[in-house]
């Protein structure tokens, strides 16, 4: 049996804070506000990874209330997620996602994130797709206030 999940995240962009996007840090001049390193484009993965196995979604399972996710790398939820998947009897086939972003530009990024999320859930990198995309200047994002993300995930049941 397949499933699939969907996942969204949004964080606003602040000034001193470090930018980790895809479980890498991306020299820019702002990072993203959260308990976390908040990590929009995991945070997005994490939701849809949950959703294909009927799980809670990442506040439920890494809620800001608890003081030893404060400051986390992302990449760790997606560690312990990929052990919920395979508790629960579930493959996780792959991922796809999309980062909605004036700046900074993702492209020369795009392979080191796909391999680090990969690791983190043991899937090859060819099976995480990160496509990046602007909101042509609209919105929070189009004013450079923030960041979003979509992900989708498909899971099989054993």
């Amino acid at each position: 049996m397949s499933r699939v999940g969907i996942g969204y995240d949004v964080h606003p962009l602040v000034t001193g804070r470090k930018l980790f996007l895809g479980g890498i840090e991306i020299p820019y001049d702002k990072g993203l506000e959260g308990h976390s390193d908040a990590d929009v484009l995991i945070h997005a993965i994490a939701d849809a990874i949950l959703g294909a196995i009927g799980e809670s979604d990442i506040g439920h399972h890494f809620p800001n209330s608890d003081e030893r996710w404060r400051g986390v790398r992302s990449t760790v939820f997606l560690e312990q997620i990929a052990k919920i998947v395979k508790e629960k009897g579930f493959v996780l086939e792959n991922i796809d996602s999309s980062l909605i972003s004036e700046a900074p530009k993702i492209g020369p990024y795009l392979q080191q994130m796909k391999a680090a999320i990969g690791t983190a859930l043991g899937l090859a990198p060819d099976a995480v797709g990160i496509k990046a995309t602007t909101n042509e200047r609209l919105g929070f994002v189009g004013r450079g206030e923030g960041i979003a993300a979509m992900a989708i995930a498909s899971v099989t049941k054993l």
